[in-house]
């Protein structure tokens, strides 16, 4: 993982003994600490029920959702899906995604939102977003201009799909390019409709709590004075340092590390008392090198996918107030090997020439075989013919620019050999077990039969001179593989609320997205952490609406 910690300071909390010990500088109903899909769901269920909402955000940009390709995995027989031809049902949904889910949650808070998962996209339709269908769904890591619901996850490889039947549940927002800031556009559309305040450059960095009873009351953050000259300057270095980062993760650092030192010289403090809760929706921590080594450290060479707001902080505040976490060692590493079609027709090996995965399968199932099992190293291995068709779908069209031009600059670059035995030399790959796995590949794909059940055209057998060697691993600078944490706060499954190591809630404090555990916690498939945040936030933000004022000020 390059570059340095910009990730906030998070102060242990101010202990008082009751909510008038504090000179409040603001006070609300709700305080959501972040704005993104999570966010924005919790302000708006909660601005709808009534209660008086703020909102703080360090950026002010949208968060990753924002920056995402507006994908919301949802079904159970969608408008989009019926459309399309699919009979798709809410038990059918949750039986797959059991499959992916596990224990992450409960089997019933996973039976909840899929049949919470029609009424989800109507209500996001219902704000201005727009949906469409596809009569033949692809399967790709990102479909193209003009398909919006496509297989998004592993429902038609094997053996998900003898499970249950397959239907594509990939909703991706009726838009031109990555959908994900059309989508954010929409949700902070119906923040500002309903008047709710959205403070930019705003961190909470400290949580306020009554001493007797742990209760949350408040925060205090550090923000910059709107419209001054440090304001502006911080903003243009953060919008360039996101621009920059997927090409120049270097560059862009140095950037945040520019426009956090504006925050730490120019930022001045403000106490926000939160009559009924404090709801984080910060994020992961993926932008946290120090927790990701702590906890994933298989991950740290991973391009770091988001924002640098995915730094922890709401997690780091929840456990700064004895909050519980879980799962922190789960991150979803995307290794699309998907388009290029052709591509998964080969076979993926470790370092010992093996192979360790089925190549048909979702990006992240490879990616996260491959960084947790095989220390992110990894080759795919094709042959001329596979080689050749895989170069027509790049060069034909029809794939986005971050798919074609990176699998034409490998296929150029790649080493190559007349015999497998020659290319393993090149690789520098044990020459027996590479051959022997290509050998067993090959007679089962001409017999129709996988050892590791690949199906379909993807089984083809690879056996025509030259051979080709594609470095996929995570430590090749022309193929990053990027990655998102997926653990964070464990949190009451009907509520939000933050519990403790005990399953206590921690009374005024919420969380939903990244910073929760959540749906998305165990396996990531595209949409799901999406779906999660818009479902959590609006369960957080109308559980919190529904507490009466815990005030102890004086009438």
């Amino acid at each position: 993982m390059s570059g340095a910690d910009i990730s906030l300071a998070v102060a242990p909390p101010r202990r008082v003994a009751d909510a008038n010990a504090v000179d409040w500088q603001r006070a609300c109903d709700v305080l959501v600490v972040g704005l993104g899909a999570a966010g924005a769901a919790t302000a708006i269920a909660a601005g709808e029920a009534g209660a008086d909402v703020c909102v703080v955000d360090r950026f002010g940009l949208g968060g990753a959702s924002a920056k995402s390709g507006g994908v919301v995995y949802a079904g159970g027989g969608t408008r989009q899906q019926i459309a399309a031809g699919y009979q798709d049902t809410p038990q059918a949904m949750a039986d797959y995604l059991q499959l992916e889910v596990g224990d992450a949650v409960a089997p019933a808070t996973l039976r909840r939102f899929c049949e919470d998962s029609r009424d989800l996209i109507a209500w996001l339709e219902s704000l201005g977003a727009a949906f469409d269908s596809d009569t033949t769904p692809p399967k790709t890591s990102y479909p193209p201009d003009g398909t919006f619901l496509y297989y998004s996850g592993n429902e038609a490889v094997a053996p998900y799909c003898d499970t249950t039947p397959p239907a594509p549940r990939g909703h991706r927002t009726a838009d031109r390019g990555l959908s994900g800031y059309r989508l954010f556009r929409v949700l902070r559309e119906r923040v500002d409709a309903l008047g709710i305040p959205v403070i930019p450059q705003a961190a909470a960095h400290r949580l306020i709590v009554r001493e007797a009873d742990n209760t949350v009351l408040g925060a205090e953050i550090r923000l910059l004075e709107a419209g001054s000259r440090p304001a502006r300057r911080h903003a243009r270095l953060v919008r360039w340092a996101e621009r920059l980062h997927n090409v120049a993760p270097i560059p862009a650092d140095a950037l945040r590390r520019r426009a956090q030192a504006i925050e730490d010289r120019h930022a001045r403090l403000q106490t926000v008392r939160a009559r009924q809760g404090v709801v984080l929706t910060t994020g992961g921590f993926i932008f946290n090198r120090r927790m990701v080594a702590d906890a994933a450290p298989a991950y740290a060479p991973n391009m770091r996918l988001g924002t640098a707001g995915c730094d922890g902080s709401g997690i780091r505040l929840g456990q700064s107030v004895g909050a519980a976490t879980g799962r922190l060692d789960k991150v979803s590493a995307w290794r699309f090997i998907n388009p290029p079609q052709a591509w998964i027709r080969g076979i993926v090996v470790n370092a010992d020439g093996e192979r360790f995965c089925n190549e048909q399968v979702y990006g992240a199932r490879l990616g996260g075989a491959m960084c947790a099992t095989q220390d992110g190293r990894a080759w795919l291995i094709i042959d001329r013919n596979t080689r050749r068709q895989a170069l027509r779908e790049c060069l034909r069209g029809g794939l986005w620019a971050f798919q074609k031009y990176p699998a034409l600059l490998l296929m150029l670059l790649a080493p190559r050999a007349a015999t497998v035995a020659g290319l393993a030399h090149k690789l520098g790959l044990p020459e027996g077990p590479l051959c022997n796995s290509l050998h067993r590949y090959n007679l089962g794909a001409r017999a129709g039969q996988d050892a590791l059940d690949k199906r379909g055209d993807a089984l083809a057998a690879q056996d025509t001179p030259r051979y080709y060697g594609i470095d996929i691993g995570t430590r090749n600078p022309l193929f990053p593989c990027p990655a998102i944490t997926l653990g964070g706060l464990r949190v009451d499954e009907t509520s939000g609320a933050v519990v403790d190591a005990d399953d206590a809630a921690i009374p005024g404090l919420y969380a939903a997205g990244r910073a929760a555990v959540g749906l998305a916690s165990n396996n990531y498939v595209s949409g799901l952490s999406l779906a999660d945040c818009l479902w959590t936030g609006r369960r957080a933000g109308a559980a919190v609406a529904g507490v009466q004022h815990r005030d102890d000020e004086a009438a």
